[in-house]
């Protein structure tokens, strides 16, 4: 059989070939199962001379590449339209979405999205918006940003919100480069350590060491949280702030969380609140009253906009009283025009430290997170918060008699095992997981938090039914026995019915193909 470099079969009389012999009894002569359809790389599709448009020759030009001469061509396939077509339907049908079945991947709040906030987002003046247009042209969607600010400052209790930092990520940057400019206002550049706790997300430490800072890690307790008593021994003159996400990546309240916010400023450091899992608990509690200095907020989670595949995102930061003089360039203000936005530091009294990126925010973001807080109203919003954890807690509940938790119960809005119910049956987390594939349910996320080994993080967020929870939960109940009966090759041979079985993922990481070349025909026989 000829195969490419890829592992694939290089032309479809090979592909039927392979599956008319195969062992498997669901094989077929082409490949497909009825409507789940074989799908080759469109480079093995593409035919040359087949084209779905008819273009005029371009007119002969003289090049402006200078002494630079074309190789060749680029390697584009040449397909029909219904080709091209037909390919990218088949590949979207092979895609695992929200839309199909539930997504328990922890630390993600993998969510429905409620279609009334895509309405809203595609809505002319808002869907079509340009950020050079003048100010006057656009002051529906400045008046939406003042809107949506508003809000935020409500929920979390703080004075001032930096709307522009484009993920969570980037809003942790923010919040980190205006405590760096809080510190330098006050003449303490000396303060240049972090203290970060070892089950904090990675982006936690990368952030504080790309400003500059020195990280210093703070171990957790034996009961997954952080202790206030293991901050105090790290304090010192030199601690700008800690970051420390609540509830934890552990899916854990931090009960000390405010007791550690006073003993940091009693040490004339900031803190930081990763907001990641404010999912958790936005319309139940304000961070400010913990002592939150600087929080970034996931409106790509918390408030329902599209999440996954790069973006895009949003992650605005909300900034206590000491911190919001320093909120970076562009901010909304009120003129006596209507609404404006103060482009440089000259035009206000306060010291932003500069600018997040070219223009203000994700305006799409914007407005779905605002119908999203407008539909749900305060009591909706609290109902969230109350689900998710809810849900969550009954997830643990229902499966700690067969699956391991390394800290019990209650949880907050996920639910986290560990791999000691495995220990002995030579099923691997990642076996364990690939067996779920088959069951038609995603992984949940694997081994992280990197403080409990190996992790199975579940976060079946507050929009999946008691039914679609007892669905799951049976699944798993069914797989943890299996695996604890000695039935090890089942796993070991996870997944059998996707299109694709499991990788050989050291040859792919020591050897990744990264570009498709097209097979070498077998010499003419003489």
């Amino acid at each position: 059989m000829s195969m490419n470099s890829q592992g694939r079969a290089t032309a479809p009389h090979a592909a039927s070939h392979a599956a008319a012999t195969a062992t498997d009894a669901g094989a077929t002569f082409t490949g497909n199962k009825a409507l789940n359809q074989e799908e080759a790389l469109i480079f093995e599709l593409g035919n040359p001379g087949v084209v779905g448009v008819d273009l005029p020759e371009p007119a002969t030009a003289k090049t402006r590449l200078g002494a630079v001469k074309p190789r060749g061509a680029i390697g584009l396939p040449d397909l029909s339209e219904p080709q091209v077509v037909r390919h990218f339907t088949r590949l979207s049908q092979k895609n695992f979405g929200i839309d199909s079945t539930m997504y328990p991947l922890g630390s993600c709040t993998m969510k429905h999205n409620p279609r009334l906030n895509e309405k809203m987002a595609r809505l002319p003046g808002f869907s079509d918006v340009h950020p050079l247009q003048p100010a006057s042209t656009v002051q529906g969607a400045l008046d939406l940003i003042d809107q949506l600010a508003h809000w935020l400052k409500t929920l979390t209790g703080m004075p001032a919100v930096a709307m522009s930092p484009g993920a969570g990520a980037h809003g942790e940057l923010c919040g980190l480069m205006a405590i760096r400019a809080a510190l330098a206002a006050r003449g303490e550049t000396h303060r240049t350590r972090v203290l970060v706790p070892e089950s904090a997300h990675g982006t936690n430490p990368a952030t504080a060491a790309f400003c500059g800072f020195t990280v210093d890690a703070i171990p957790a307790e034996e009961n997954g949280r952080v202790s206030v008593e293991a901050v105090k021994a790290k304090l010192g003159d030199d601690v700008a702030c800690i970051m420390l996400t609540n509830p934890n990546t552990c899916g854990l309240f931090e009960p000390q969380i405010k007791a550690i916010a006073d003993a940091v400023h009693a040490a004339g450091g900031y803190f930081y609140c990763d907001g990641a899992n404010y999912n958790a608990i936005v319309g139940r509690l304000r961070p400010a009253d913990l002592g939150v200095d600087a929080m970034h907020i996931n409106l790509h989670k918390t408030f329902s906009t599209p999440h996954g595949g790069g973006g895009p995102g949003s992650g605005p930061v909300v900034l206590s009283e000491a911190l919001a003089p320093f909120a970076p360039l562009p901010f909304v203000v009120h003129g006596k025009d209507g609404f404006a936005l103060v482009e440089h530091a000259d035009d206000t009294k306060a010291k932003p430290f500069g600018r997040m990126k070219a223009f203000h925010g994700q305006m799409g973001m914007f407005v779905r997170a605002l119908a999203y807080i407008l539909s749900h109203g305060a009591d909706g919003l609290r109902q969230v918060a109350t689900d998710a954890v809810l849900n969550a807690n009954y997830v643990l509940a229902s499966l700690q008699d067969v699956m391991s938790a390394p800290f019990g119960g209650p949880c907050m809005h996920e639910a986290l095992f560990d791999d000691t119910f495995l220990k002995g049956t030579g099923v691997t987390p990642l076996d364990f997981a690939k067996a779920m594939i088959d069951e038609g349910f995603h992984p949940m996320t694997m081994y992280f938090p990197l403080v409990v080994h190996g992790a199975l993080l579940v976060e079946p967020t507050e929009t999946e039914s008691k039914g679609t929870l007892d669905q799951f939960i049976a699944t798993l109940r069914y797989l943890a026995d299996k695996a604890k009966a000695g039935d090890a090759a089942h796993f070991q041979a996870a997944p059998r019915l996707t299109p694709r079985r499991r990788l050989d993922e050291t040859a792919a990481a020591r050897k990744p193909v990264l570009r498709w070349t097209p097979p070498v025909p077998a010499p003419a026989a003489e």
